[in-house]
């Protein structure tokens, strides 16, 4: 039986795990298969306080995983396959083990969707991105694209017009999916370009294995060109990773739903915190913020259970 159960790894979790811990709360963190969150693919982040230089994403997860140890957090691997919510104590399984607990945090994040080709995968962190908030710093004075269609696509060309020479953005369709105000502040920067009904083939890379350009075809002409560009920005979306929670919290379009200013769920007892819960700001620190609330209301809640 645990006081406290942690579902994933990343900034949120590792948060959580750092307050929990220090609460002697004795924290177990069951971490995905990929552990760490989105984080594990970041190269270098700028924006992370605490850091004068660059930190890779992956040693700063290597950071917080040790700190959380070091308050005595326990972490075992796996991904839970199946919950129970609806009576306590909650039980959660992976393939191997079956949990109990008093109290859980869900922290298992969000994840980008992506075109699915080959050379995004190679690319990524090396010109290729889904956050313009993290990496757009390192494009000043280059031209980048940025494919999508919708609030979150122009949202990001917007904001890297603040460092890019040119942003082009690519889109299946003739029509933007955005809202009307998004569209006209769009429409009226001259840093942003367009190109219609097309669709990315591949990204193309340099002898420094960097991004070099776009393999792009025209979905009317079926007419393939290559396009010049130093960055890439999939803007298509995310995924909340919360699949496992549906019929037992309540959420909205995969998002989980929290009592705000809170991070407690429908189910008491159940906290969430991180990606799964933001489709706003998806930043780490504001994922690590989440985590840190989620700890002090799980503290509060067992003082009131007396465990």
């Amino acid at each position: 039986m645990e006081k406290l159960i942690i579902i994933g790894s990343g900034p949120a979790g590792l948060t959580a795990a750092i307050y929990s811990g220090r609460a002697n709360l004795s924290p177990l963190v069951i971490e995905g298969l990929s552990s760490g969150g989105q984080l594990m693919t970041t190269t270098e982040v700028e924006n992370f306080p605490g850091f004068k230089d660059p930190v890779l994403g992956p040693d700063l997860i290597d950071n917080m995983r040790a700190q959380a140890q070091r308050f005595g957090t326990r972490f075992e691997t796996g991904d839970i396959i199946e919950v129970d919510f609806r009576k306590k104590p909650f039980t959660l399984k992976t393939e191997n083990k079956i949990y109990q607990a008093h109290s859980v945090i869900i922290a298992t994040g969000a994840t980008p969707r992506k075109l699915n080709i080959e050379s995004e995968t190679r690319l990524w962190g090396h010109g290729v991105s889904s956050c313009a908030t993290c990496d757009g710093a390192f494009f000043r004075g280059k031209e980048i694209t940025v494919i999508g269609g919708g609030d979150s696509a122009l949202e990001e060309a917007v904001f890297l017009t603040r460092f890019a020479s040119k942003v082009t953005l690519v889109h299946r369709r003739d029509q933007l999916r955005a809202s009307k105000i998004m569209q006209a502040k769009a429409f009226s920067n001259n840093k942003i370009h367009f190109l219609w009904d097309s669709i990315i083939e591949e990204i193309l890379s340099n002898e420094k294995k960097l991004v070099r350009g776009l393999r792009v075809k025209n979905l009317k002409t079926n007419e393939v060109f290559d396009y010049p560009c130093e960055g890439v920005f999939i803007a298509i979306g995310h995924i909340p990773n919360t699949n496992l929670f549906e019929g037992q919290i309540d959420m909205d379009r995969g998002y989980i739903i929290v009592n705000n200013p809170t991070t407690q769920t429908n189910i008491e007892g159940i906290f969430a915190a991180g990606d799964a819960v933001d489709h706003i700001y998806r930043q780490a620190i504001t994922a690590s913020a989440m985590g840190c609330k989620a700890a002090i209301d799980v503290e509060r809640y067992l003082s009131e259970q007396n465990i």
